[in-house]
């Protein structure tokens, strides 16, 4: 039985590293037991909870199973509780369903949004604070915008389709510009003009994302007003209602949906506990990030209030500032254990990142290097990456990984959805490009030189990916005399052509061809469609430009489904020509694989294709609407 217990309480980003550090610091000492209490069985990645409110990635994306993140560790004790109370004369942590002894305690039961009782948005607003209320907003949002989609009345149909977030801080920033890149999405599942679906950010100050450097800013608020968010400053809200908002100008404006990220304040279960507390609410520490109350009792994360730099401000509510306390505070705790002295406090911030959807972002790293676009974006992912390397989940990481990366939808990731793994394409993309580059090798010869096909000389009718005539005078008069046949009375059949290509070289003997020669079918076929050299010659140009066509057409990725079909058929024709070999087959399953639509994936069929199936619908069937009104 364990003789020590170290007690942590909530399984928030401080918690968990925390609890992480300890359980690897003590691993090999049996004398310690780590408890990490949380009402859930899972941690919520709640920087991401903007990402499941506007239906990016699936609803479970955020939870991290609290099993799964400590599964090798024996010494830590996981209990799904909600804590009560801390009894510090008998040094016990209480819980709605149980006691657990303790030697020190860490408290990190971190933030929930603050309305500063504005009137109405408890009862018509949303906030984000927890992965329930942004399950609750995502579904809000599908309703409501169904439910505007078929309102006759334009007042009323405005509002439901007004969407409005209170405060440009991080959560206001990235729920906007997250929600304005579901908007197109939304708008085709309802059969209306995504310009009827508006955005609105309303902000109290003069200016917006003051957490930011000025042009960091300044770059964010142009790209939200490219994509048609509506900004508006010295904007506060006074008042929520079902279906508008109160403004301090004394105006109103009409909304169903007003999502509140203006504040947040220390969790309301803070005040249970008898200590004493800051602003906010928060729990006030020491340097060493004890209460001041009890030094056994250490505070973390959101929830701890210590005014480092005498602003009365205290440390900022965010990741950094969770994991510099849950830091400093696992560090003293070891201290006291082993009698050394303890660190004091000392934030760290490497820098700040805001995303404004799945594809742009502007970042601040250590006041030095200032990105936008797509290397912010990505930073702001290595970032979030990096906090599962820091608590040792390569399971976590993984599956961030692949929700982020590859099973997302509507082109809303980092690449634009050329990696996404919805619809099988991506690993075919390396086969488009080698089999469109095998079309113009075979055609080089065609074009230029001794042998060009443009020449007046004709040539075999069905030649393949540089054809070399086997040695041999009898070979060459064989296929020169095939050549004359097909000049003279039609088509010849060339039963004694010979080429080589492929792996026969490697093991240095001639191919099998897949017919010895022409079928008297398809040669019937081909004496009517070729009666005389002028056709042949102009045949044989024509095959020579379409098969550079076809070649150019796979490396882009244009019309793949086409060109790969033509593709299959043309070697189905070469085959029976009696002038295509088993080594060379290949060519056939290639085609047909990259026939799964893999112009989608780094190919132009990613933008040509729906374009073609949406215009081309509307013009012969019209516009889909939610609404139809007899004019």
């Amino acid at each position: 039985m364990a003789q020590k217990n170290i007690v942590i309480i909530g399984a928030g980003f401080a918690g968990i590293y925390a609890t992480k550090k300890l359980a690897k610091y003590y691993k090999k000492n049996p004398d310690y037991q780590i408890t990490l209490i949380d009402k859930h069985s899972y941690f919520t990645y709640l920087t991401e909870l903007h990402e499941v409110a506007a239906n990016r990635v699936p609803e479970d994306h955020v939870q991290h199973d609290l099993q799964h993140l400590f599964c090798r560790r024996k010494n830590v004790k996981l209990v799904t509780d909600t804590v009560t109370r801390i009894d510090q004369t008998n040094k016990t942590v209480i819980t709605e369903h149980g006691r657990y002894a303790y030697d020190q305690v860490m408290l990190g039961i971190g933030s929930e949004p603050n309305d500063f009782g504005t009137p109405g948005v408890a009862e018509h607003g949303f906030t984000l604070g927890s992965w329930e209320q942004a399950v609750e907003l995502k579904q809000h949002i599908i309703d409501v915008v169904r439910r505007g989609a078929i309102e006759h009345d334009p007042e009323r149909r405005r509002a439901l389709l007004n969407i409005v977030v209170v405060g440009s801080g991080f959560t206001g920033t990235e729920t906007i510009g997250e929600l304005r890149d579901w908007r197109d999405e939304l708008a085709a599942d309802n059969k209306i003009d995504p310009e009827e679906i508006q955005f609105t950010m309303m902000e109290m100050a003069p200016t917006i994302m003051n957490m930011l450097d000025r042009n960091d800013a300044a770059k964010a608020e142009r790209y939200m007003a490219k994509q048609k968010i509506d900004v508006r400053k010295n904007t506060g809200v006074t008042g929520v209602h079902e279906m508008h908002v109160d403004l301090n100008d004394g105006s109103t404006f009409p909304t169903a949906t007003l999502i509140w990220t203006a504040g947040v304040k220390a969790s309301s279960q803070a005040a249970q506990f008898g200590l004493t507390t800051g602003k906010a609410g928060r729990i006030v520490t020491n340097e060493f990030m004890q209460s001041v109350d009890d030094d056994k009792i250490y505070v973390v994360g959101d929830v701890a209030f210590f005014d480092e730099t005498d602003d009365g401000r205290g440390q900022p509510q965010i990741v950094q500032g969770a994991e510099a306390s849950a830091a400093t505070a696992l560090k003293n705790i070891i201290a006291t254990e082993e009698g050394k002295e303890k660190v004091p406090y000392k934030g760290s911030y490497s820098g700040f990142m805001v995303s404004i959807g799945s594809r742009y972002a502007v970042a601040n790293l250590m006041n030095f290097f200032h990105l936008s676009g797509f290397f912010a974006t990505l930073v702001k992912h290595l970032v979030n990456m990096l906090y599962f390397v820091q608590i040792y989940s390569g399971y976590d990481l993984f599956h961030y990984s692949m929700n982020e990366f590859f099973r997302t939808k509507n082109d809303r990731n980092l690449m634009r959805g050329h990696i996404s793994r919805y619809g099988n394409v991506l690993w075919t993309v390396p086969a488009r490009i080698f089999l469109g580059a095998m079309w113009l090798v075979d055609c080089w010869d065609k074009v230029q030189g001794e042998g060009s096909w443009f020449t007046n000389k004709l040539r075999l009718p069905f030649d393949w990916l540089q054809p070399a005539v086997t040695s041999g005078a009898s070979k060459a008069a064989d296929a020169t005399s095939a050549a004359s046949g097909a000049a003279a009375g039609g088509a010849a059949e060339p039963a004694t052509a010979k080429v080589t290509f492929g792996l026969s070289y490697l093991f240095g003997h001639d191919p099998m061809p897949v017919f010895d020669k022409m079928p008297h079918w398809f040669y019937s076929i081909t004496k009517v469609l070729i009666p005389n050299q002028e056709v042949a010659f102009f045949m044989q140009k024509t095959m020579t430009i379409i098969e550079i066509l076809i070649g150019l057409a796979l490396i882009a990725g244009l019309f793949t489904w086409l060109t790969s079909a033509a593709t299959v058929a043309m070697v189905i024709t070469f085959c029976l020509s009696g002038m295509f070999y088993w080594v060379n087959i290949w060519i056939i399953p290639m085609a047909l694989a990259c026939m799964n639509g893999s112009g989608r994936a780094f190919g132009l069929d990613k933008w040509v294709v729906p374009y073609l199936q949406k215009h081309l619908g509307h013009w012969r069937y019209g516009q889909q609407r939610a609404l139809y009104k007899n004019q």
